[in-house]
């Protein structure tokens, strides 16, 4: 199963791409892609959207993996988080490829089992679990490899009947 994990953003996206096998879990690739303040909203969401759409063909990618969308205090970063997550999602369903959210306590919970690590603790358990000379940079694509290693783990999980509850295209569940 070759899994992409993704990190929502409109200046930084982050992006991983992981091979679950039965027994182990490889990472593939990981970046970001990146676009300028002063472009137009839309040239930047279309350039988010044709970036996913390379990874999506050249990884052969079979499920997405996304970070929910949880802010509290910017309406209007909300929103433009929102707008690119949106984008993201569309080019996965044009791919015809399910997609699968998570939020950020689920992703701590999965690498750590505890909802209130910090962002240091889950870039070391990335690090540990691939065996990586450091954690990936920047932050976002660390975020990204946490994301689809929390697809993985939950998709263990719910073969054994202990699914970590998740809204997946409109269903709750895996």
């Amino acid at each position: 199963m070759i899994i992409l994990g993704i990190d929502p953003g409109t200046a930084t996206t982050g992006w991983a791409v992981v091979a679950k096998g039965t027994r182990e879990i490889k990472l593939l690739s990981y970046g970001v892609i990146t676009t300028g303040k002063d472009e137009e909203s839309a040239q930047r969401l279309k350039k988010i959207y044709e970036e996913v759409i390379k990874i999506i063909k050249k990884y052969r990618i079979e499920e997405v993996s996304l970070e929910m969308i949880f802010f509290n205090t910017n309406a209007k970063t909300a929103l433009d988080v929102g707008q690119a997550s949106g984008v993201m999602k569309l080019a996965a369903d044009k791919s015809k490829i399910p997609i699968f959210e998570y939020t950020p306590l689920q992703v701590k919970m999965a690498l750590t089992g505890y909802g209130r690590a910090e962002k240091s603790q889950i870039g070391k358990m990335v690090q540990q679990t691939f065996k990586l000379k450091s954690v990936p940079k920047p932050d976002d694509a660390a975020d990204a490899v946490a994301i689809s290693l929390t697809h993985c783990y939950s998709r263990k999980m719910s073969r054994r009947g202990v699914g970590i509850p998740t809204e997946a295209s409109g269903k709750i569940g895996l």
